[in-house]
């Protein structure tokens, strides 16, 4: 399956958004700009570093197992990376199937995510699950998903010890 996986799931949210309109013009754009003094990115899925290796203005960096792309600040939304394109929500595989849950790394940048899934448009929740489900049926997606999974917890938990 490999990337018949990851192009099915781009696919899937190629035209949905957070909500109705651009979410960007709510927080100007945060989760598309890195903070003064450091690189920010997003993870890739694995096998989608060969869509970007030729792309201008797109950088990867290893960040541990996985790789980061750092993008050029402004993009094109087909061009995005399907971390991007769920932003701020994340596909979890549970025993009953996909959940779809907010993303704990967005809410330090995402004003949404502090509302999570009931203040998103419903169409893109769905179509974050479909992806999901879609990534879940390859053994390397749906292990990438589950150690994002098992971040996220890692997360929640300290958020939680933090008072969060």
């Amino acid at each position: 399956m490999g990337m018949e996986s990851i192009l099915k799931a781009r696919e899937l949210l190629a035209e949905v958004t957070p909500l109705k309109r651009d979410c960007g013009r709510i927080c100007g754009a945060r989760c598309c700009a890195s903070l003064e003094g450091e690189e920010t990115g997003m993870l890739l899925f694995p096998g989608e570093e060969d869509l970007y290796e030729t792309a201008d203005g797109w950088r990867m960096v290893p960040a541990g197992r996985e790789m980061l792309i750092i993008c050029p600040g402004k993009c094109r939304r087909e061009d995005r990376p399907l971390a991007c394109r769920m932003f701020p929500l994340l596909p979890v595989p549970g025993e009953d199937g996909i959940r779809v849950r907010t993303d704990e790394r967005s809410r330090a940048v995402c004003p949404l995510a502090r509302q999570g899934k009931r203040g998103m448009d419903p169409a893109f929740a769905g179509a974050v699950k479909q992806a999901g489900e879609t990534l879940a049926a390859d053994p390397a997606q749906k292990a990438f998903l589950l150690r994002l999974a098992e971040e996220q917890e890692e997360l929640r938990t300290l958020r939680k010890r933090l008072g969060g």
